[in-house]
């Protein structure tokens, strides 16, 4: 079971983003403040969930955190100001949008872009260390599914509703077929692929 809490003294909100290494689409960010006595066994990092866990737990985390909020940074934003800053502005994004303030941000990585002049702890693997960060991570993860199965309605050719926006094979193939979507990243270069060998 992970850990509730980093510390007992101040508010705590986990922070984490999703989708950061797709070609294609938003990267998505969640900021969640949880309740002191908060308890679940099935909490975990989302990369270790199956999708219906993770759509399970999501309503049980917005139901019952202090605040959440969820941040975004868009194709566009990632072309202009690269990746690593497109998350930070997602991450801000969300934090920003906290019902409530926290004292202590709990950032899932090794790198941070301070907000304002609210502390902050950077835990490598901390999805799989804090609840928090767990509950943000699946947060991150689910609201950016969700938006890449809506797009998928509009661009079903690059089958997103499978592989979200990650670089696949057959997402990959798909756009040496069909070119580039309005939202995909010009700033990531799709590695040509190799010529199949018989």
């Amino acid at each position: 079971m992970l850990e509730l809490r980093f510390q007992n003294k101040l508010i705590e909100a986990g922070v984490d983003e999703a989708g950061r290494g797709c070609l294609a689409g938003p990267v998505f960010a969640a900021a969640v403040i949880l309740p002191k006595k908060f308890r679940s066994e099935l909490l975990n990092d989302s990369k270790q969930l199956s999708e219906k866990k993770r759509e399970e737990l999501r309503p049980v985390i917005e139901k019952e955190a202090l605040a959440w909020a969820v941040g975004i940074a868009t194709h566009d934003e990632i072309d202009k100001i690269n990746i690593l800053n497109a998350s930070y502005l997602a991450m801000h994004r969300a934090i920003e949008q906290l019902k409530k303030s926290p004292q202590l941000l709990l950032i899932d990585g090794n790198r941070f872009k301070k907000y304002k002049d609210i502390p902050f702890k950077c835990i490598v693997k901390g999805d799989g260390k804090y609840m928090s960060i767990a509950a943000a991570s699946i947060l991150a993860k689910t609201h950016r599914d969700e938006y890449m199965m809506k797009m998928d309605e509009e661009f079903p050719h690059y089958q997103w509703r499978k592989n979200k926006g990650y670089g696949t094979l057959k997402h990959r193939i798909a756009i040496e077929k069909y070119g580039e979507s309005i939202i995909h990243r010009k700033s990531f270069k799709v590695v040509p692929l190799q010529p199949t060998l018989f």
